[in-house]
């Protein structure tokens, strides 16, 4: 496969839009680390990201959104908590574990009954998500089990050849995953921390 790769701009974001709504897969810069998105309904996307990374089936994928409205594309409800934490921290290195709903399809949630959703603090990201017309799947771009791409030099030398195009941005300015916390059950779970920490946390929410 050709893998397309060009530098940020109203450009590259036209055409990585083109080719989502395509049903290919596209690696772009985000705030965190790169992410390799597929349109969360294009189940057969979804799937390349999978064999593209190398990654196991059974486990999911989150979803990048534009805006907050987009959320409720996704959710089966937004508990205050959640909206407390998405607010506060969106755009950002926040992914929020909510409840989907039935438009998620279950290739992207494993099977599970949540979905974890991030709106990143990126002009290219937001971009490109628009362009597409549509929330994006999108995992870190990188071969799983390797560590996640924090520049497209890294994602050339990873995915070059697996996928539609790379967007280069250079380097992601935070370089580590984001954050990820569980409101899906009512109580608050704090899975993985990243530069939001327990104590900003706590700040908006009681643990």
């Amino acid at each position: 496969m050709e893998t397309i790769i060009k530098p940020i701009g109203e450009d590259a974001y036209k055409e990585a839009g083109k080719i989502l709504k395509d049903g290919g897969i596209a690696a772009f810069p985000t705030d965190t680390v790169y992410g390799l998105g597929a349109v969360y309904t294009d189940e057969k996307a979804v799937e390349k990201i999978f064999a593209a990374k190398g990654r196991d089936e059974g486990k999911p994928l989150s979803i990048l959104v534009s805006s907050l409205d987009e959320v409720f594309e996704l959710a089966a409800d937004v508990s205050e908590p959640a909206m407390k934490l998405m607010k506060a921290f969106w755009p950002g290195a926040l992914t929020v574990i909510v409840k989907k709903n039935e438009k998620v399809p279950n290739r992207v949630s494993a099977g599970g009954d949540t979905v974890g959703i991030r709106m990143p603090d990126s002009h290219a990201a937001i971009s490109i998500i628009k362009a597409a017309g549509a929330p994006l799947s999108a995992p870190s771009a990188n071969t799983s089990g390797k560590r996640s791409s924090v520049t497209a030099q890294d994602v050339i030398e990873d995915l070059k050849g697996k996928i539609d195009m790379i967007v280069d941005g250079g380097s992601c300015p935070v370089g580590i995953s984001s954050t990820v916390v569980d409101v899906s059950e009512g109580d608050i779970k704090i899975l993985r921390e990243g530069t939001v920490s327990r104590e900003m946390i706590e700040k908006v929410i009681q643990l």
